[in-house]
């Protein structure tokens, strides 16, 4: 599995497209769930959120071995008012680092250029 991560609008889907030759068919965008049929699992900020809102914990999907994952680092900047907002982004931070401890790798891009970290 390899985790990419990285700020909004910063290439994160770009990269991935051309790092890993994901097509159309390869990617999998979260809407009341994912398609884990599929490679490359977009944004798995918003699936985090919607499990947080709910309150209930969020359960990341079986993955494929080939796996792509997405997601927008929402740690940066001021830290949210709103409880649920919150909430969400300390699920988020906990999942990634799951994830990156699972992954062969971990990219961050910023400003579309591409850092490996592990």
């Amino acid at each position: 599995m390899d985790l990419i991560i990285g700020g909004a609008y910063q290439g994160k889907l770009d990269y991935a497209r051309e790092r890993f030759h994901l097509e159309a068919e390869d990617l999998a965008f979260y809407e009341n769930g994912y398609d884990t049929t599929r490679r490359c699992l977009c944004y798995l900020e918003q699936a985090v959120y919607d499990a947080v809102a709910a309150g209930r914990p969020f359960e990341l999907p079986p993955l494929r071995a080939d796996a792509v994952v997405i997601c927008t680092d929402v740690s940066c900047g001021v830290v949210p008012m709103e409880r649920v907002q919150r909430l969400w982004r300390e699920e988020v931070g906990r999942t990634v680092c799951a994830l990156a401890r699972r992954a062969d790798s971990v990219t961050r891009v910023f400003c579309g250029l591409s850092l490996r970290l592990k």
